[in-house]
């Protein structure tokens, strides 16, 4: 279980940090074979005012899932994120216990 963060053209954050960790350390409890989780934090020039980005590549045998999620504030999107990798991971639970 690794979590790598990076900070993509922004200061670092302990605190998002931290908050990123408490979101993503539960699905390596539920998903035991999920390998290695990669989050990018970046802040984007868009017009629409969503300018807090994150994206989350999660490592697992056989391929990797990824989600992408831009919200007006970094908490916002990385809950964002985590649900729509949670989706995944049960989509994909179903697929191996159907095998």
């Amino acid at each position: 279980m690794t979590i790598e963060i990076q900070f993509v053209k922004i200061a670092t954050s302990e605190a998002l940090t931290q908050y990123i960790h408490t979101k993503i350390e539960p699905l390596f409890k539920k998903y035991p074979w999920l390998i290695k989780a990669q989050v990018f934090v970046k802040k984007a020039n868009d017009s629409k005012g969503n300018q807090c980005i994150c994206e989350i590549e999660m490592s697992l045998p056989g391929t990797r899932l990824y989600a992408s999620s831009a919200e007006e504030n970094y908490q916002v999107a990385v809950k964002n994120t985590v649900s729509d990798i949670e989706k995944q991971l049960k989509k994909r639970k179903q697929s191996i216990i159907s095998h």
